[in-house]
């Protein structure tokens, strides 16, 4: 039976690597390293540092994994990375162990991270996430499930991007980005309800509770009725019951809170910006 471990691979003594695990030329895996069953690392690739990675991953050439936070705070702290099963992880990624004693940088199930993507320190992205290429993800931000983030896009530190939400391309996202929306430009707005993808995830069917015309109702008081934002948040309460809807107010009255950035605001109509 051929090796799995190509024999130019560094592996230091200490690393738990399952036995159906893939290793490409001159890859470096460090002592703290655990990689789960299936997963296949790319010629290049470094993993380092206290990192746990599932299942089934796809680690291509040059990824960077595990290694030391950009972060001036750190001081050596025994921080994490935590990755879970059925990732894709392309070409030149490089995803940041926490800053301080005990915290994690997590990445959850079925993401795909495109080429040159930066996911830094304190990082948190769930499931079914795609971010396209050259993205560069400051410390502490929250993903939630199945955002869509555009190429090139920057991303303030302690930012919260909803589930269900698109980032254009070229974005400068410097704070919350509403579930549902679609966000694009320079300064970032919310430009519409994210139509598209709510289609193609299925909030259109009868079997979501008619989730997507109630998202339709709750954009318009939102953005269109002219309330102050917690009179919004309080109409949208109005509206029958359903876990999106419910999701959507929980983040909108979130996103008031202190230590959060407050929300993007919605683009007027027939301006260029509110700026």
């Amino acid at each position: 039976m051929p090796t799995l471990i190509h024999p130019t691979a560094v592996i230091a003594p200490g690393a738990e690597l399952h036995p159906t695990v893939q290793v490409g030329a001159y890859a470096v895996i460090g002592a703290k390293v655990v990689v789960g069953a299936g997963t296949v690392i790319g010629s290049h690739a470094i993993l380092d540092g206290s990192t746990q990675i599932g299942a089934r991953n796809q680690i291509f050439p040059g990824a960077v994994i595990g290694v030391e936070p950009q972060d001036m705070k750190y001081d050596g702290a025994d921080t994490r990375v935590v990755i879970g099963d059925d990732n894709c992880i392309r070409e030149y990624v490089t995803i940041h162990r926490a800053t301080g004693e005990g915290e994690v940088t997590s990445i959850g199930n079925n993401n795909l991270l495109m080429a040159y993507t930066h996911v830094g320190h304190n990082c948190v992205i769930e499931d079914h996430v795609i971010i396209t290429n050259s993205v560069a993800l400051a410390g502490h931000i929250h993903i939630e499930s199945r955002a869509r983030i555009g190429g090139v896009v920057g991303v303030h530190q302690f930012v919260h991007i909803g589930r269900h939400s698109m980032i254009g391309g070229m974005s400068r996202i410097d704070r919350d980005v509403p579930p549902y929306m679609l966000i694009e430009g320079n300064p970032s707005r919310v430009r519409s309800l994210n139509a598209v993808g709510l289609k193609r995830a299925g909030l259109a069917e009868p079997a979501s509770g008619n989730a997507y015309q109630l998202l339709k109702k709750a954009f318009r008081i939102l953005y269109r009725s002219g309330l102050t934002l917690n009179e919004a948040i309080d109409q949208i309460a109005l509206l029958p019951e359903n876990e999106h809807i419910r999701h959507l107010q929980a983040f909108m009255r979130q996103t008031q809170q202190p230590g959060r950035r407050g929300a993007i605001p919605v683009k007027l109509r027939g301006t260029r910006s509110e700026d």
